[in-house]
């Protein structure tokens, strides 16, 4: 029987059973994720509006998803340095004045917007930088993963419009390339790249290594389908190079979708839709409410790594890396996979993981694992894309879990046989 038969038996079944318990609040919608390079649209709602003071109420839901407590936390990123090579970071957010680091931003194009880098007449970077280190405030939702991390702007495009690469002012890999050696010479310990490119070039490669050989971890956006000329899986750099953490985004479910690009250049991946950051010129504001974008699961990634850097400040950024994708949420935990790498980031676990050889999953920089345990149970889960029709069918399973309850507690006590069980791959948090 195959997969649509199943479900469309599973499906008439549930109508013959009682519906129990509450409905859902609404339809799910499609999954799909978002070009790196741009921001992801904002939300129809007023409060995303330019002017509109907002305040939304949070914590950010990808706290949850990250299985990262919102507060009373140890480690706050306090003393580390994130740069953000983007479309500058607008300083005059309350909840990011304080965290930009004097006299360390600066902007690689001439536009008309401040010199420094510290305007952003597009609001991506801005987004990123709350994402990241935006302060508390008892008048709004929005934290950042690492609210205790200082932001240095490095601003290397206006936007990605037609006008503005005719005008020579949108994403260019040499500029970045340029900005990410700015912010290891200016002290960044983690350098924030949220754009991708699907050309090696050899300046960029040089401007990763030239990172990580003093002490800083680039981590970068693995790419998307829907804004590249080059829609197939292929690598994307800076993400794809040895030395970057390669970022790739998820839904809430956690599962990769069919519009990011895949392949073997992920490392690791990070929530990316329902994204409560703070908006250039504006207040709060909700990103990305239907689909995942890799910009926002880049800057989680860089805030887990600013977390790693504080704790551990005298490791390499190579183990920065490692900590992150040992301890990430995976199906098999010694193994990765084309779609989210090494598995969801959990921070958490990150920053308690005591790495030995007996360490499951990548290669590990501390110790050798090659004899570490193997996965003794022959039915391994298996992370599928998301796709539109398969929410509205876990929708109907949903409404119909009253009904099947019993039945399901009958199957377990007819059909368990010793040895078996359910199986959660990796660690979390």
């Amino acid at each position: 029987m195959d997969r649509k038969q199943t479900r469309l038996r599973i499906a008439a079944a549930l109508v013959a059973l009682p519906i129990l318990g509450t409905a859902l609040t609404g339809p799910a919608a499609p999954l799909a994720a978002l070009s790196p390079l741009a921001p992801a649209p904002a939300s129809a709602a007023d409060e995303c509006a330019v002017g509109v003071m907002a305040r939304l109420p949070g914590p950010p839901v990808a706290f949850a998803e990250m299985g990262l407590p919102a507060d009373g936390r140890r480690y706050t990123g306090a003393g580390i340095t994130v740069a953000i090579v983007d479309s500058g970071v607008d300083a005059s957010r309350p909840q990011l004045a304080k965290a930009l680091v004097p006299g360390r931003s600066d902007s690689l194009i001439s536009d008309g917007e401040r010199s420094d880098g510290l305007g952003d007449s597009q609001g991506h970077g801005t987004a990123l930088a709350g994402i990241i280190a935006a302060r508390p405030s008892p008048t709004s939702g929005v934290v950042g993963i690492a609210p205790d991390a200082r932001i240095i702007s490095l601003r290397v495009f206006r936007d990605d419009s037609q006008q503005s690469i005719d005008k020579g002012l949108g994403p260019d890999a040499g500029r970045i390339a340029e900005a990410i050696r700015k912010a290891t010479d200016r002290g960044a310990r983690v350098i924030t790249v949220a754009l991708s490119d699907d050309v090696d070039t050899p300046a960029l490669r040089d401007a990763t290594n030239y990172a990580t050989s003093r002490g800083a971890l680039v981590v970068a956006s693995a790419g998307n389908r829907d804004t590249t000329k080059q829609t197939e899986d292929s690598p994307r750099f800076p993400a794809a190079y040895p030395d970057a953490l390669a970022v790739t985004a998820v839904g809430p479910t956690g599962l990769a979708t069919s519009s990011s690009i895949h392949g073997p250049h992920i490392d690791v991946a990070a929530p990316g839709q329902n994204v409560l950051t703070t908006s250039n010129g504006g207040g709060d504001c909700r990103y990305a409410p239907d689909a995942p974008s890799s910009s926002f699961a880049t800057a989680y990634a860089a805030g887990a790594a600013a977390l790693v850097a504080q704790a551990y400040p005298k490791e390499t950024p190579q183990q920065w890396a490692y900590r992150l994708e040992a301890t990430a949420d995976r199906p098999d935990p010694d193994a990765r996979d084309d779609r989210i790498g090494w598995g969801t980031i959990r921070p958490a676990a990150a920053l308690g993981l005591r790495p030995s050889s007996s360490t499951r999953g990548p290669v590990s920089p501390f110790a050798d694992t090659s004899g570490a345990a193997r996965a003794s149970v022959s039915t391994r889960v298996t992370a599928h894309e998301t796709r539109a029709d398969d929410i509205t069918f876990v929708a109907a399973l949903v409404l119909g879990a009253g009904g099947l309850i019993a039945v399901f507690a009958l199957a377990a006590r007819t059909r368990r046989r010793p040895g078996t069980g359910r199986r959660d791959g990796g660690t979390a948090a």
